[in-house]
């Protein structure tokens, strides 16, 4: 056997060389690659769950060139904000911040962003808010006008449940009572009467909220659907009412079997900064493993049938916003793209 001056076997003294070789190598790549950051809701959320999933997919989508991260942050709002602060380079959005957005109205009034600005990437799936009452109390709300000016919880003030259906009461025209409520609190304040009502939501019309499946246990409750010329009204204010069938959301009986819910969509929207390339093959690569990604997240199930025109209605929500010319791209080629549409054009 061979032994070096110090007394240890060459073997040994080969091998721990070459594991340096091989750490060394490992830092170089990593520092070689660049950053791809996600901002996202805080961790155990869906935004947060869904964003680590799919990051994982953009890393192998774009051949190991990218390093993919997920922040939290305490609200997609925030997280939008921190992405355009240059914080990250893709954010958890909805329909109803991004036309906030748009107006600079709301939590955006007077913003200016750092960088560029967050546009139309990538939607990936629907969620339909509702309202819900004791079930002792029912008899006292028939439509969504008997929650006007009543204490409600609308979901924590900022989260885009809570701004969906603020939007849903100002095209009624009706008074928005937001009454703020801990959400391990809910069904005490229910069942007390501190509140009338509460909002509850699914994702796409099976995934119920854990507070809401807590909620469900501890107390019946029923959900209040708005009336026939509510609905009317709330579509012709360009909003979609979907529905939820509620034996796929709920374990017990909370009133009507065919439930309306006020619908939104989620996604994730990138700073216009962000290279054509790099989002048009991240889209691209979802498009693909659209089943594999439903499987691995069943709120993603809309993917596999109907992925194209998830971008499409996002893109509808917000028509004046620009559209990345990565999704542009990538909707011209599946012949779904609008002329009406404007494709973003990074400026520097």
């Amino acid at each position: 056997m061979i032994v070096t001056a110090k007394g240890n076997p060459i073997w040994l003294v080969l091998l721990i060389a070459s594991a340096a070789m091989v750490a060394a190598t490992q830092v170089c790549d990593a520092q070689q690659r660049k950053p791809l950051r996600w901002t996202a809701t805080p961790v155990g959320s869906l935004g947060y769950k869904l964003a680590a999933t799919l990051s994982g997919v953009a890393e192998q989508a774009l051949g190991g060139q990218y390093a993919a991260t997920v922040a939290p942050y305490t609200s997609p709002q925030v997280a939008m904000k921190a992405a355009m602060a240059g914080e990250g380079d893709i954010a958890f959005t909805a329909d109803v911040a991004m036309t906030e957005l748009r107006d600079r109205v709301g939590g955006f009034q007077g913003y200016r962003p750092e960088t560029s600005e967050l546009v139309h990437t990538w939607y990936a799936y629907s969620m339909q808010s509702m309202i819900a009452v004791a079930a002792r109390n029912a008899d006292q709300f028939r439509c969504w006008r008997d929650f006007s000016g009543k204490p409600v919880f609308f979901t924590p003030a900022g989260f885009m449940n809570w701004l969906n259906v603020q939007r849903a009461f100002r095209a009624l025209g009706y008074a928005f009572n937001h009454v703020p409520v801990s959400l391990r609190s809910n069904a005490e304040a229910l069942d007390a009467g501190t509140i009338a009502g509460s909002v509850l939501y699914t994702a796409e019309g099976r995934e119920l909220a854990p507070y809401w499946k807590e909620t469900e246990l501890r107390i019946d409750v029923r959900v209040v659907n708005p009336c026939p010329d509510e609905v009317a009204t709330l579509k012709a204010a360009g909003l979609v009412v979907s529905d939820v069938d509620s034996k796929a959301a709920f374990a017990g009986n909370v009133g009507p079997r065919m439930l309306k819910g006020v619908s939104m969509l989620f996604g994730y929207n990138a700073r216009l900064d962000l290279p054509e390339d790099v989002v048009y093959r991240l889209i691209s690569a979802f498009y693909r493993r659209s089943d594999e990604l439903a499987n691995k997240q069943a709120v993603l199930a809309a993917l596999k049938n109907d992925f194209i025109s998830l971008q499409v209605r996002g893109i509808a929500a917000n028509p004046a916003m620009p559209v990345h010319p990565g999704l542009a791209k990538f909707l011209k080629e599946h012949n779904a793209w609008d002329d009406k549409w404007v494709v973003g054009v990074y400026k520097g």
